[in-house]
């Protein structure tokens, strides 16, 4: 996973998402009115629309999928160059990427809503489209719950609120399933230099509790955090989760260097390849996330070596 020749969906997307995951606040609320509808984002602003948004640039990748799940896909007229999934998504103009966006290149495309990641580094950008007088809306997509509560707020804003009703239902029943018996130890390694892990914060140890695997950082409360290799070497996990863009079965590039090999997952090859397109992010798929994770998990019992 080096810079310059991985920059997958979590090393892409998620990792500068990573950095706005401690800015948290109250859920977000809507209400309809005579004049139409005012909503709570989860930056605590009051935004009020008059009417359903029309043409929609989302700048996270998790909106993007919620939109097209929803059936809002023809509304959406700029996505950022993280927003892959769904394939019809890619007709959809690209406007940059999802923090500290090109604020020209969003207004180009006219939206009356623009669909930001919950970060501080759109709070500058969020401003100016105060501004110009385009409506904008701040999110949190740090765990399952947050997806959920966002479709029904994109629901109300984009006129799909029954569609978006059941996406939230289905994903409030995917985060409430009690987990299965632990029956395995994994990493999510997301950087290799310096290594950063996945915390209890983040989606990702969601989907491994629900696959009956264990986060050996599960302790660490944030959504990511940096530790040494000792450390990483220390909690001995049975399993290396790292995220690909492509089907893949060969080990990550750092799996070669001798500093790494004082992991034992990593000296006997125990590494879990994970799509990109479906981990990366948290979204409508959650469900086929955890099924694929315990897929693999269970596959991997018997697993092939890498010297």
């Amino acid at each position: 996973m080096r810079r310059t020749a991985h920059r997958t969906h979590l090393a892409g997307w998620l990792l500068v998402a990573l950095s706005g995951a401690a800015c948290r606040s109250g859920p977000g609320r809507s209400a309809s009115g005579a004049g139409g509808l005012s909503i709570t984002d989860d930056a605590g602003r009051t935004v009020a629309f008059a009417a359903p948004a029309r043409r929609i640039v989302s700048l996270a990748p998790s909106s993007t999928e919620l939109l097209f799940a929803m059936g809002a896909g023809p509304q959406v007229v700029g996505r950022t160059t993280w927003c892959r999934y769904p394939a019809a998504a890619l007709a959809v103009p690209v406007v940059g990427d999802g923090l500290d966006p090109n604020i020209e290149a969003v207004a180009a495309r006219h939206p009356d809503l623009v669909v930001l990641y919950r970060s501080p580094s759109n709070e500058a950008a969020v401003a100016q489209f105060t501004r110009l007088g385009i409506p904008a809306v701040i999110l949190r997509q740090d765990r399952i719950a947050d997806v959920a509560r966002d479709a029904q707020l994109l629901g109300r804003l984009t006129g799909h609120g029954p569609a978006a009703d059941s996406l939230a239902g289905a994903l409030a029943a995917v985060a409430a399933a009690p987990a299965p018996p632990v029956h395995t130890t994994m990493a999510f390694v997301v950087w290799d230099n310096p290594p950063m892990i996945i915390g209890a914060g983040s989606f990702l140890d969601e989907l491994a509790t629900l696959a009956g695997a264990r986060n050996v950082f599960h302790d660490i409360p944030g959504a990511s955090a940096t530790v040494s290799l000792e450390t990483l070497a220390s909690r001995d996990p049975e399993w290396i989760a790292v995220l690909d863009d492509s089907a893949t079965s060969a080990p990550p590039a750092f799996a070669a260097r001798p500093e790494w090999r004082v992991i034992p997952a990593v000296r006997a090859g125990r590494f879990l390849h994970l799509r990109g397109d479906l981990f990366g992010r948290p979204s409508p798929r959650a469900a086929v996330a955890v099924a694929e994770l315990h897929r693999l998990l269970e596959a991997g019992r018997a697993p092939s070596v890498h010297p």
